[in-house]
């Protein structure tokens, strides 16, 4: 468990994403300043410091993990990660799993990500496969005041079992009744009804598991439409529906986006009309900026795992910086291996 009376440390991939080095260790910056976090930029020496030496911060929390080179978005992550052991990515995740930070921050490729926790991180005890979760935006949800939900998985673990549905669940709840401070998180089970007959074997199977489980406020099956309407505070699934989902939103988000600039276009009225709901537009945009909420985190392992988005600049990464802390600190992964451990015991108890 984490030592409440030291600083948490958060590993952050300077090397990762679109805009590294330069947001990472902005980011690093301004989070130094404002928080006790200690953060460790993983990544080229030089170029850390050449950065850092153009930003105020606090040099005290910050320090420099060196690693020599990176893992690029568009490398093939098994063929990357083998092939570059001291980029920023892997040398970071190594210091993870030996215990030198109690959480990682990357803004780099997801595969690649996923690979090399899988690789040094070790996974809670129960949990066979981890699952990636998408923080989304809903409709205003009851008793809830947090307008993001969690959905995963959304492409670590392609296919599940039903005790791995059950885990998600776990990780779910822990992680929105520690980091969205929701007491006792709604879960569903996304399927294609909402009659516990429907989806095949593994779906009805897993609904029967999660019924079954006190420690959980299971509310049943839900459809895709129910998840921009904010029908659960978790949602759980494969991860091959859950990516297919999350990128059916992001494309539908593009093309409003799209369809929005050419109405601007096309006449007078239009403009007119889309001047008068900048305002609205500008709160939708707020909304669903993943600024906003930092990065998604990768559950089932020892320590917690975010994964900003690839563009991220300083501010979401701050976020994430920030997340990742606090998901270190209120004990998420502690939750996920309580659950763990008590399904183990329950399951192995003779009937």
């Amino acid at each position: 468990m984490t030592n409440v009376t030291a600083p948490i440390r958060v590993l952050v991939d300077a090397m990762g994403g679109d805009n590294a080095p330069l947001e990472p260790i902005r980011a690093a910056a301004e989070v130094s300043k404002s928080t006790q976090i200690h953060i460790v930029l993983c990544g080229d020496p030089a170029a850390i410091s050449r950065e850092l030496a153009a930003v105020e911060h606090v040099a005290a929390r910050i320090e420099v993990l060196p690693a020599t080179g990176f893992i690029g978005m568009h490398e093939k992550p098994r063929e990357a990660i083998a092939a570059k052991p001291d980029a920023s990515l892997c040398v970071a995740m190594r210091a993870l799993g030996d215990g030198k930070a109690d959480a990682l921050v990357s803004a780099g490729s997801t595969g690649a990500l996923v690979l090399a926790s899988s690789q040094w991180v070790p996974r809670i005890e129960g949990v066979e496969r981890a699952a990636l979760a998408a923080v989304y935006p809903t409709q205003q949800r009851a008793n809830n005041r947090d307008r993001f939900a969690l959905l995963l998985d959304v492409g670590a673990t392609v296919h599940c079992r039903p005790k791995d549905l059950l885990l998600f669940a776990y990780m779910g709840h822990a992680y929105a009744s520690r980091i969205s401070k929701v007491e006792r998180p709604t879960i569903g089970l996304l399927n294609m009804g909402t009659e516990a007959t429907k989806g095949g074997e593994t779906l009805v199977a897993a609904h029967q598991l999660l019924l079954d489980e006190p420690r959980l406020n299971f509310i049943g099956n839900v459809e895709g439409n129910d998840i921009p309407l904010g029908k659960a505070d978790v949602i759980v699934c494969e991860g091959l529906l859950g990516n297919v989902a999350l990128k059916m939103a992001e494309g539908t988000g593009e093309l409003f986006r799209n369809l929005g600039t050419w109405a601007f276009k096309q006449s007078l009225m239009w403009k007119l009309g889309l001047l008068l709901l900048s305002s609205g537009l500008r709160r939708l945009k707020d909304l669903t900026d993943y600024s906003e909420y930092g990065g998604a985190p990768l559950l089932g392992f020892t320590r917690p795992i975010i994964k900003a988005h690839g563009r991220s600049g300083a501010r979401a990464i701050g976020n994430a910086i920030k997340v990742a802390a606090k998901a270190a600190r209120d004990g998420v992964c502690t939750d996920i291996a309580d659950c763990a451990r008590e399904f183990e015991k329950r399951t192995a108890a003779p009937s």
